[in-house]
């Protein structure tokens, strides 16, 4: 795979850019037009060998062709320096300002859902979080409710005017779970099903695609990339732990991981660190951490009876913790004059 970055004169017209989006296409390239440029700047992925630089360059109005080191080019800052917004609904994210999800790690039933999001709203949460598909170690364990989780949480919007995040597994499902959700998310177990990533990519609906607990920065924005190139720009970040050599949380939260991705990309970041720590304990200075390092938004697992809980928990909190945190979260972002 070659990819190229191709930028254009300051005075170059609409047609001369169309022109090199032609020649692109005709080279056999799959070439988009960056959102946050001016001058226009046009990013193509392609096989290798088909490049031709000097060709390129001496298109009218072209002012430089570049050809990227990294693997992605529809994701990175060279492609486009200005930071992308994302809406789900009335929700911005990338924004500025600090978004919040939260809600059950899975949908379980009508008045579990009920009583959270009720719960996640008044404490500020803008966003409500809740699976109808769980991805599971053991085969035995709860895989979710399935559509029905779907119809709840449309219910769930309409009711409490949270536009729905819901994880989706199978490139069969896709169709089904964004008829009924705003916003998909691709899990960490799930970021290298480059099947499932195309097809969300195929899809209007935003996408947050989940850091692999074994991934590097680099193949995570790669994996990002799968989505952009179908078609779909629409795509946050989540950082949510990955495997290392530590035992005392169920995985690692790398922070790190959320300055290195907002420099090499300008989609936004998020932190999950309710799967990043797998205890209640640590969620909250995880959470607090993840706006102090300039995440976009974090996404937290709450369920008001967290002992009865049939996925994660041991890391959900209750209510009344998730008002008292999102309220420190918000402070912390305020703190930060941003």
């Amino acid at each position: 795979m070659a990819n190229v970055i191709v930028e254009m004169e300051p005075g170059a017209t609409a047609e001369q850019t169309g022109a090199v989006l032609t020649a692109l296409d005709e080279l056999g390239f799959e070439a988009r037009l960056s959102s946050g440029r001016v001058p226009d700047v046009v990013g193509a992925v392609g096989s290798a060998g088909q490049i031709d630089q000097e060709d390129l360059a001496g298109l009218a109005g072209v002012a430089r062709v570049v050809i990227p080191e990294s693997p992605f080019t529809f994701v990175s800052r060279e492609f486009q320096p200005v930071d992308t917004r994302i809406e789900v609904g009335p929700v911005v994210i990338g924004g500025g300002m600090l978004v919040v999800a939260a809600g059950p790690c899975a949908v379980e039933s009508r008045e579990q859902l009920w009583e959270t999001a009720a719960a996640v709203k008044a404490a500020g949460a803008q966003l409500l979080r809740g699976d109808a598909y769980k991805p599971r170690t053991s085969p035995y364990s709860f895989q979710g409710l399935g559509e029905e989780a779907l119809k709840l949480l449309a219910d769930a919007r309409a009711e409490f005017g949270l536009p729905v995040i819901a994880e989706v597994l199978d490139p069969r499902h896709v169709e089904l779970v964004a008829g009924y959700v705003d916003m998909l998310r691709v899990g960490t177990r799930n970021m290298s099903n480059y099947p499932l990533l195309a097809e969300v990519g195929r899809q209007a609906k935003p996408v947050q695609l989940k850091r692999g607990f074994n991934a590097t920065v680099d193949e995570w924005l790669t994996a990002a990339e799968y989505i952009y190139k179908e078609g779909n720009p629409r795509i946050v970040l989540v950082e949510r732990g990955i495997r290392t050599f530590e035992t005392a949380a169920r995985n690692t939260l790398d922070l790190t991981a959320v300055a290195v991705a907002k420099r090499l990309s300008h989609l936004p970041v998020m932190v999950d660190p309710s799967h990043a720590s797998g205890r209640r304990e640590l969620v909250g200075p995880l959470a607090l951490a993840a706006v102090a390092a300039g995440a976009d938004g974090v996404m937290i697992d709450v369920h008001p009876h967290p002992e009865e809980a049939k996925v994660d928990g041991p890391q959900a909190l209750l209510p009344a913790e998730f008002a008292d945190l999102a309220a420190r979260m918000f402070r912390v972002k305020e703190a930060l004059g941003a």
